[in-house]
């Protein structure tokens, strides 16, 4: 009896600590928050951005007239480019256009890069130079330019993040950040493509999740052939074709189809959409002149995607059929 009573008040005092749910007292105090902030943090003050210099600012950009000395060669990626430093001692990524010349990335990635940060994704400080000088053991001549990315010193490379990773996977920004991409016919979704940094940030340091190498986008995407920086394959493609089973079916033909296969809802696309239309056309001209664009061919991109835009707004659950704009 001693021994059973010596027992019962044991499995009183242990219970209770075997059985508290450990997963809840190790979890974030609000994972929601957590999720998104990796990702995104609200644009506060959005009709006041700007999208010509981009969150970074006038103080960060590239002088082009200055000398760059050359560090080495660009070595991964489809576009060449080279690596060089500024008299200030900073290091810049210069991704140059093809021999061809032919639909340039950089003009590209400045624009995607000038639109998400300004609605609240997370980018790297990156700018656009139509040529710049470069000092090499040939000498000092001028080089095409393209798409400046600064080594920034309060930003720490910590890897790339997976589509698939379920720190962001399925929440609002992560599916908004899909739309998005797929309004500007973003088709090169690769893990390789998404990185994180640690960045210095009012007195601590904060982790960024963010898709870098935007340049696959503003043309026609295909699993076999793609283009980008195309006016003309740009307009004719589609954006939504419309809602089956609760989700949004997207006229999407780039790498990672699954992403958008009965993943992403009404609410999801009228909330990012929603972001985009919130900039104005001064803010739309901006972060095409960033880019390096004409006044006439940004109108034309300008107006292509104000027309996705409008379709993802006017989106409601009970359509189900396909809706204008597929090809």
């Amino acid at each position: 009896m001693m021994r059973a009573g010596v027992a019962l008040l044991v499995s009183l005092l242990v219970v209770p600590v075997v059985h508290r749910p450990m997963a809840a007292a190790l979890a974030p105090a609000n994972p929601d928050t957590v999720r998104s902030n990796a990702l995104w943090e609200p644009p506060k003050d959005l009709a006041h951005r700007d999208l010509f210099y981009g969150p970074w600012g006038a103080r960060l950009k590239p002088d082009p007239q200055v000398v760059y000395t050359f560090v080495g060669r660009k070595s991964t990626g489809t576009n060449p480019g080279v690596v060089v430093r500024d008299p200030q001692g900073r290091e810049w990524h210069v991704k140059q256009p093809p021999k061809s010349g032919n639909h340039p990335e950089g003009p590209v990635e400045v624009v995607l890069s000038r639109v998400l940060s300004a609605i609240g994704y997370y980018q790297p400080p990156v700018y656009y130079l139509p040529s710049f000088i470069m000092k090499d053991r040939k000498g000092t001549h001028q080089e095409p330019g393209g798409r400046f990315r600064l080594h920034e010193a309060s930003m720490r490379e910590a890897g790339n993040w997976s589509w698939d990773d379920p720190l962001v996977k399925g929440s609002r920004p992560y599916n908004g950040l899909l739309v998005i991409l797929a309004a500007f016919n973003s088709w090169d979704l690769k893990q390789s493509n998404n990185s994180i940094y640690d960045v210095q940030r009012n007195g601590r340091t904060e982790r960024w999740y963010m898709v870098r190498d935007l340049g696959g986008a503003l043309g026609d995407e295909g699993r076999l052939r793609s283009t980008r920086n195309d006016i003309g394959k740009f307009e004719s493609r589609g954006f939504i074709d419309g809602v089956s089973g609760g989700y949004v079916e997207f006229d999407y033909d780039g790498k990672r189809p699954d992403l958008y296969r009965r993943k992403i809802t009404v609410a999801d696309v009228r909330w990012a959409t929603g972001l985009l239309a919130g900039l104005d056309d001064r803010q739309w001209r901006d972060a095409f002149r960033a880019g390096g664009y004409s006044a006439d061919l940004s109108d034309r991109f300008i107006r292509k995607i104000k027309t996705n835009i409008l379709q993802g707004q006017q989106l409601t659950a009970d359509q189900r059929a396909m809706l204008q704009g597929k090809r």
